[in-house]
């Protein structure tokens, strides 16, 4: 199958996936999740890859993030999966592949998609019947985003920090967001750019992308998403 070509506009957010092979567990202990999020930060500053939110799950990562130059997101998973992979052998004695061939991505309309984009990644772990509220996950950019509590991976986006002119009025209005689950269109229509590498947004936003990218952007079509996972 011809893979899905890969759109760029500088410093616009991307929703980003990143899959173990044949969705297998990449984190099996703190102790991982401690270690890639470390290798993730390196790799995002030296990359320029501004990331605004995250989720580990047990066997993919979630990232919502702006890259400055075009190998940005490339770039940073490349330099990721090859030190966590170095990790993960020596510690489990661990044959094979660990990463999917091609992580999956997103350009999205920031205006009218970042913080349901935002929420999407922050309530993986609501959704996988793991926590009952994000507030209880660990390993996601919900603790900084809503509560505020440090996590030198995350830039925030312009539209976070309109929410509020004081750091905690705008923890208080993030959380306000998470007041009302995603709907099933929300859902779906990102599961489906996301999968499929198509632009999320409306026709004008499409076409911005088609322009700046010189690609081809794609339309969302009706009918149900495919059956991967969140």
């Amino acid at each position: 199958m011809a893979r899905m070509p890969r759109y760029f506009v500088p410093d616009q957010p991307q929703h980003i996936i990143q899959r173990g092979n044949n969705r297998g567990p990449i984190f099996a202990s703190e102790e991982d999740n401690r270690f890639y999020l470390e290798c993730l930060d390196d790799a995002a500053d030296k990359q320029a890859l501004a990331i605004h939110a995250y989720v580990l799950m047990t066997n993919h990562v979630h990232l919502l993030a702006s890259p400055h130059d075009e190998t940005s997101i490339l770039k940073t998973l490349q330099s990721v999966g090859r030190r966590y992979v170095q990790y993960f052998d020596y510690h489990y004695s661990r044959p094979g592949t660990l990463w999917e061939d091609h992580h999956k991505a997103t350009v999205i309309d920031s205006t009218y998609y970042l913080f349901t984009c935002s929420r999407y990644i922050e309530l993986n772990p609501v959704r996988a019947g793991m926590v009952g509220h994000p507030s209880e996950y660990p390993w996601s950019s919900y603790h900084h985003n809503a509560q505020g509590k440090e996590d030198r991976l995350i830039t925030a986006h312009c539209l976070y920090r309109r929410l509020g002119r004081t750091n905690e009025e705008r923890h208080t209005g993030y959380r306000h967001l998470f007041r009302n689950h995603l709907s099933e269109h929300d859902l779906t229509t990102i599961q489906e750019a996301t999968n499929r590498g198509w632009a999320l947004g409306n026709s004008q936003f499409r076409e911005k992308v088609e322009s700046l990218s010189n690609g081809q952007s794609k339309t969302l079509p009706r009918g149900r998403p495919g059956n991967d996972d969140s």
